[in-house]
């Protein structure tokens, strides 16, 4: 169905936005079925996640392939994090694009006074907050790669599921697709995103373990003495004929310590 990316600044209203398209879509007829990836689905805090570039880079990758395992045209994932890298965001729309589905970017467009404020009600209240200095390290280095983000942009100061920009996401993400106006885009995989075919590499892996099959065969008939004539290969498949029985060798041939 599709792929939807939240991005914004740290406590900007992603989580949300996020719960409440979530509530819109599945208010919708038929009810397609919608899942939440982020953060709190691998069990991470905020500040283990965003500790360092190694840990943030191992969320990026962790995110990226359950998006990977997750997207098909039978439901909607939407992404809720950060996602403020222009490259990283590239990445996704290629998932997207590899599926042949849907892909919206939503973006919090929120004051980063705000975000701070909001930041440090969440300590009062007892809830999981950011360090400051990672926030403050957060909110610096995305400044500048959120701006130019394509998608739809709003103010989070008041927001709910029959929000405008809401309701603008969700006729976006269930409409039905029209040849003639084209108002809804479907990614269309390429080659270059389609997955590769893997007939030439079963054929050989098959003849590889057919070959294993016949050595395994004629090794355990020289271990037991037996003679054989046929070996079979298994269900569907030829039987192959041994016109030579095989059999221990003569004696004295193995005299030699090994």
């Amino acid at each position: 169905m599709a792929l939807v990316v939240i991005c914004g600044q740290p406590c900007s209203g992603k989580s949300t936005a996020a719960a409440l398209l979530a509530e819109a879509i599945r208010a919708t007829d038929p009810k397609p079925t919608v899942r939440i990836i982020d953060e709190s689905s691998f069990h991470l805090s905020r500040n283990q996640s965003y500790a360092d570039m190694v840990a943030e880079k191992n969320l990026r990758g962790v995110l990226r392939s359950e998006v990977d395992r997750s997207v098909s045209k039978d439901n909607i994932i939407i992404v809720d994090s950060l996602n403020s890298i222009k490259g990283y965001r590239y990445e996704l729309w290629c998932l997207a694009r590899a599926a042949g589905i849907r892909y919206c970017v939503l973006f919090c467009d929120t004051e980063e006074s705000y975000c701070r404020e909001w930041n440090n009600k969440r300590g009062e209240m007892g809830e999981s907050t950011y360090d400051t200095k990672i926030f403050e390290d957060l909110v610096r280095r995305l400044r500048d790669q959120i701006e130019g983000t394509v998608g739809i942009r709003h103010s989070l100061n008041e927001i709910n599921q029959s929000s405008p920009v809401i309701a603008e996401a969700v006729s976006y993400l269930t409409k039905k697709v029209d040849t003639k106006t084209r108002d809804v885009r479907i990614l269309q995989p390429t080659i270059a995103t389609q997955n590769a075919r893997t007939a030439e590499a079963n054929s050989l892996y098959e003849m590889d373990r057919a070959t294993q099959e016949v050595i395994n065969a004629i090794v355990e008939a020289q271990s037991s003495g037996l003679a054989m004539n046929k070996i079979s290969l298994g269900q569907h498949l030829p039987t192959i004929n041994i016109q030579r029985s095989v059999g221990l060798p003569s004696s004295g041939a193995c005299d030699e310590p090994l």
